[in-house]
């Protein structure tokens, strides 16, 4: 009777690689299955459903995450896709580009897009609102040989008046400039985002949007503190203007 082998040559080296081998497999198998315990909703490659296929392996339960500074807990939950915008043209054809109807900067649509945060402010380790106005934010200052944009005019791409800086808004955590707060010429507000802004002593120019363009910024709830929604509402509305600011912007360069 001739003798089982069942290794073989297996040796050490071949051990651990196969070892290693069987631990890599487990641990992207992990990791892909914690990555949908976060919120994020699957689309079916197939059909485009939206929504947890529990036919699949990695199935696994939603997270429960605790919340800062008392605002409870949260559990994601499969939601689908956000609507269509409406106030774009239907598209000729599957993949092609929409086009907007009515004001682009805030049609949420392109480099307008924005997502749905928390209406609610962004907070700091103290529980306190994070990015304020300077007049209400302690022990930040403008340092002495940096300018003060506080009282210079803002000017929009075309080189034309849009107003006067009211306040800045600062951030207490980092302590950086956030937000300008504008005072138009015409009446009403407008925050400016400081990543668009170029502030010398001759005043403060943006080159995202026109000076006619301000008025349409859009407002804040309150004027002590800005929320997560907000800020990516006035944000797109700047950054649309990149694209359709003025005709030539959204024409191709060829």
């Amino acid at each position: 009777m001739s003798s089982v082998i069942l290794v073989g040559g297996l040796d050490v080296a071949e051990l651990t690689f196969y070892l290693f081998f069987i631990f890599f497999l487990a641990l992207v198998w992990y990791l892909n299955r914690e990555s949908r315990r976060e919120g994020y909703p699957l689309e079916h490659d197939i059909s485009g459903a939206v929504g947890q296929d529990v036919g699949r392996l990695d199935y696994s339960s939603k997270k429960t995450f605790q919340l800062p500074h008392g605002l409870g807990t949260y559990t994601p939950e499969d939601v689908p896709r956000d609507a269509m915008p409406t106030n774009v043209l239907p598209r000729i054809h599957a993949g092609a580009p929409l086009d907007v109807t009515g004001d682009p900067l805030s049609s949420g649509v392109g480099p307008g897009g924005y997502a749905l945060r928390a209406d609610r402010p962004d907070l700091d380790m103290f529980g306190r609102p994070r990015i304020v106005p300077m007049a209400i934010a302690e022990h930040i200052a403008v340092v002495s040989r940096d300018t003060d944009p506080r009282g210079l005019t803002v000017t929009g791409l075309d080189g034309l008046v849009a107003g006067t800086v009211r306040d800045i808004w600062v951030d207490r955590a980092e302590h950086v400039i956030r937000y300008i707060d504008v005072e138009l010429t015409g009446g009403g507000t407008a925050t400016l985002p400081m990543a668009m802004a170029r502030i010398s002593r001759r005043g403060v120019r943006t080159d995202a949007i026109k000076a006619s363009q301000f008025a349409g910024c859009p407002q804040l709830q309150s004027s002590q503190q800005i929320t997560l929604l907000e800020e990516e509402k006035v944000q797109a509305y700047f950054g649309a203007g990149y694209l359709w600011a003025t005709p030539e912007r959204s024409e191709p360069l060829v």
